[in-house]
């Protein structure tokens, strides 16, 4: 029986690559000098923190951060910011959640529009995907042209993986 997995990764040396070139941006721009700005990549790779000494400095580096992510082919749909909080020594930093795999919530809701599409395929959650099977291939993609279309309703990045015949 037919089938594809949609699933919500980030390629993890593109996100390394768009950091280290957000670091050494900041570090020659004329705006940043004496300014004590990071970014920082967590260790399990969940979220970014961007730091500075004030909120408009974390502002701009995080402008920086999102136009290198976008350069590199990463969608700016997987990034939850948080709040601008302050830290010690007059510092601020903002903790942005990178968002690996698709949440439950979102899988039923991609089920409820599959449903409503009456389009003749069935949906099942597995772990942080979603697997999508039907008995000939133009369910398939029309579903695939269905998920496209809501993609940006649900703030969710997708991809269509493992596309079995």
């Amino acid at each position: 029986m037919p089938s594809f997995d949609v699933v919500s990764k980030i390629d993890l040396a593109e996100l390394d690559n768009a950091v280290n070139q957000t670091k050494k941006e900041l570090s020659t721009r004329y705006d940043f000098q004496g300014v004590n700005a990071d970014i920082i990549v967590a260790p399990d790779n969940t979220s970014v923190t961007v730091k500075a000494n004030s909120e408009d400095k974390v502002q701009a580096a995080k402008e920086v951060l999102l136009v290198k992510l976008a350069k590199r082919g990463i969608s700016l749909r997987v990034l939850e910011f948080g709040d601008i909080e302050k830290t010690g020594l007059a510092n601020v930093k903002q903790p942005i959640k990178l968002q690996q795999g698709i949440p439950v919530e979102k899988s039923k809701e991609l089920i409820k529009v599959l449903k409503d599409s009456k389009i003749k395929v069935q949906a099942s959650i597995q772990a942080d995907q979603l697997r999508v099977t039907g008995k000939n291939r133009d369910d398939l993609q029309a579903a695939m042209a269905l998920f496209r279309k809501e993609q940006d309703r649900l703030s969710l990045d997708m991809q269509f993986t493992n596309f079995r015949d």
